[in-house]
């Protein structure tokens, strides 16, 4: 167990790399109730929204989840989150636990409309269920039609006799859904399922193993691969940022970075060595250190040493190479494309 942003947070169970491979073959549980909610409602929740994020809520409809960012004036991020509609007027943001209090007041701070929003986090709690076995563990405990579910929506039902948001998103690169409930019924729930897996190879995953399976599908971490020192294109995030919609914090900056070209871009390497790039390692350049190792481990799935930096945009296509510091060697890595892992071409 590890402090967290006030929480104390499961690093691992069994062991990291047990966990990590039963998500990747059957199924994990996460206990992610760390993790921030805020509920936007008013006539003019969709406007609020628009304005304080870079993605367009507007092409939602009601039931779907959108993957998102707000942005400071000079495109840099505030935090990356998730959008949920309910309907027209009741949204919920889903936002990473370091940032709530920072969030909330961002948003309040920026609210000129008809909307309110209230931070319901500790009224909430978020379990993650992810892995292939993962329809077959949970349908039996909901009348949700989970294969119905297409990904990135959500429906309202009963898990186990507790009132739920079921969200097929996941943070992993499996299939999986996530459960948001009242924190008062996540016991009962997180024991349920437990129980309904144990045939099914079900375990409980920590911070670690959330972490590993996350690089792998290189899904970014706030603090770690981008922050208010970075800009959401740097971040190769261009694809949640909609220049169309209209004005929206961090849009000027951003579109003339998109004109003038970005300068340095994130991108995923693999060590062509047996060394391990570990976060905040040094990256070097013809031999001048030109940032950090943003997220680096071992691929427990891919059996390669991986790792995520920024570099220099014209030191950053696909099979450039490039040195870490590791300890007291420079150790040399080479640019490849991302995600390092499909699900797709390992099922």
């Amino acid at each position: 167990m590890i402090p967290f942003s006030g929480w104390e947070m499961p690093v691992e169970y069994s062991g990291i790399t047990k966990e990590h491979v039963a998500v990747r073959t059957a199924a994990g549980l996460f206990d992610v109730s760390h993790m921030g909610e805020f509920d936007i409602r008013g006539p003019e929740a969709l406007d609020l929204i628009r304005h304080v994020t870079t993605n367009d809520a507007a092409n939602l409809v009601d039931g779907q989840a959108q993957y998102s960012a707000m942005a400071y004036p000079h495109g840099t991020v505030v935090d990356d989150l998730l959008v949920y509609r309910h309907h027209a007027e009741h949204f919920m943001l889903v936002v990473n636990a370091a940032n709530i209090e920072k969030d909330f007041e961002w948003i309040n701070s920026h609210n000129r409309v008809d909307a309110t929003v209230e931070n319901v986090s500790a009224d909430i709690a978020l379990v993650a269920l992810q892995g292939p076995k993962t329809i077959d563990i949970l349908q039996p405990l909901t009348k949700v039609q989970l294969r119905d579910l297409a990904h990135y929506h959500f429906a309202r039902g009963s898990v186990l006799n507790a009132d739920a948001i079921v969200s097929r998103t996941g943070y992993t690169g499996e299939d999986g859904f996530e459960l948001y409930l009242s924190a008062n019924e996540s016991e009962l729930v997180w024991n349920g399922i437990f129980e309904a897996g144990a045939s099914f190879g079900l375990v409980p995953a920590g911070l670690g193993a959330r972490n590993t399976l996350r690089l792998e599908a290189k899904y970014l971490l706030y603090g770690n691969d981008m922050d208010g020192t970075t800009t959401l294109l740097e971040a190769g995030l261009g694809w949640i940022v909609k220049f169309e919609k209209p004005d929206f914090i961090g849009r000027d900056a951003l579109l003339k970075q998109k004109q003038e070209g970005v300068k340095r871009r994130l991108v995923g390497f693999e060590m062509l060595g047996k060394d391990i790039a570990r976060d905040n390692y040094p990256v070097f350049v013809h031999g001048r250190e030109v940032g950090h190792v943003t997220s680096g481990a071992p691929s427990i799935t891919l059996k390669k040493n991986i790792g995520l930096a920024y570099l220099p945009a014209e030191h950053a296509s696909i099979g450039t190479t490039f040195h870490v510091a590791v300890r007291s060697k420079l150790a040399e890595a080479r640019v490849v494309r991302t995600p390092f892992y499909k699900r797709e071409d390992h099922q």
